[in-house]
């Protein structure tokens, strides 16, 4: 038992070294091809300098991270599981009586380990320095205006209305939407109100309008209801649970919400009547994220624990990226499905994993016991 555990904690220490190793190489490489697309863009805009495309790359140093670290694992495991078998280092430990599934468990255990470090301590140091990157990548690059215009600078919310039907909701649409500072600023605006049951009692037509405190100011509205004449009323105030602050923060893209922020702005959103698809689907996918390590782990493990010396090494090595890649492609179709709203996102999310886990093991039970 002493020797079992001694070796799984030696093969545990080589594993997570090269899977390390990989998840800083692989997140090195991919920020160099972003950091030339953001060189790329920045040459249409003489004044955006050297040090601030460079601080946007940086900036987005952790999301890559999180993205990556699945194959880091997957690719870390399979060197290092190749080096200990060429070694023959595990095969004098099976030779010996000690199973495979005795000295894989702490290195799968330990790639858990770093999914849930990714989840809780990566997550939200990206969010915060993703939020970052996209806001200067919105006001240098882009140039829309902030994070409403990315959504194509228009705005739709649900609200509750207690002016006419004390369960009555109000449907806001404005065509034109503008952050300035703390003010969200509206033209060409929309209201429906409506009753408990969904019908139509009064629509308001706005010329423009603001979000003021507690309230949508509407300048220039008209009020219509149904079989009567369009009436002029001027100015009009419509009560709201808003801030600018949640208005603003409901365009966010779910990149930029940790894991511990997601499940409170899923609430807002759901309240607000706004789509909170992406949000639950990311949030999943980041709950994922451990067991989607250990499978990777696993995966590694039952690509790289043959004898090579009859050669094949690049068929092998191979043979685990293709099986890697071959999840994430799964995983992605499925998150296309699951932003359809074709599946649910835990679904979506938990499904991929679990697939290439159960995989993952019934190759090393053909390896090991077959």
């Amino acid at each position: 038992m002493g020797f079992a555990l001694t070796l799984s904690l030696y093969i545990a220490r080589q594993f997570m070294f090269a899977a390390l190793s990989m998840l800083a190489a692989l997140s090195l490489l991919v920020m160099l091809f972003d950091f030339i697309e953001l060189l790329r863009r920045a040459s249409l805009h003489p004044e955006v300098s050297f040090g601030l495309v460079v601080g946007m790359a940086l900036l987005k140093l952790p999301y890559w991270m999180l993205q990556i670290m699945p194959f880091a694992v997957l690719i870390g495991g399979i060197i290092a599981f190749w080096r200990l078998t060429r070694s023959s280092e595990l095969i004098v430990a099976r030779a010996s009586g000690v199973s495979a599934w005795q000295f894989l468990s702490v290195p799968v255990a330990s790639a858990i380990l770093l999914g849930f470090a990714g989840m809780a301590a990566i997550s939200p140091l990206s969010s915060v320095m993703f939020a970052r990157a996209e806001a200067l990548d919105n006001i240098h690059l882009r140039q829309t205006g902030g994070p409403l215009a990315l959504s194509g600078g228009q705005l739709w919310l649900r609200q509750a209305d207690h002016g006419i039907d004390p369960q009555g909701v109000a449907i806001l649409h404005a065509r034109g939407v503008e952050m300035k500072g703390k003010v969200v600023e509206v033209s060409d605006l929309s209201v429906f109100r409506l009753d408990a049951t969904d019908h139509l009692l009064l629509r308001v037509e706005a010329a423009n309008g603001r979000l003021v405190h507690g309230a949508w100011k509407m300048e220039n509205a008209r009020t219509m209801t149904p079989d009567h004449l369009p009436v002029q009323v001027g100015t009009m105030m419509l009560p709201t649970d808003l801030t600018a602050h949640r208005v603003q923060e409901s365009f966010q893209s779910p990149e930029t919400l940790s894991v511990w922020a997601l499940p409170g702005f899923i609430r807002l959103l759901d309240a607000s009547g706004f789509s909170s698809v992406r949000h639950r689907l990311h949030f999943q996918a980041l709950l994922a994220l451990p067991l989607l390590c250990g499978t990777m782990a696993l995966v590694a493990a039952g690509f790289s624990m043959r004898q090579t010396r009859r050669g094949g090494v690049a068929r092998m090595v191979g043979s685990g990226v293709a099986a890697g890649f071959t999840l994430f492609t799964v995983s992605k179709v499925a998150e296309e499905f699951g932003q359809s709203g074709a599946l649910p996102p835990v679904l979506a999310a938990w499904a991929p994993a679990a697939a290439g886990l159960m995989l993952a093991v019934a190759l090393l039970l053909h390896l090991e016991d077959g």
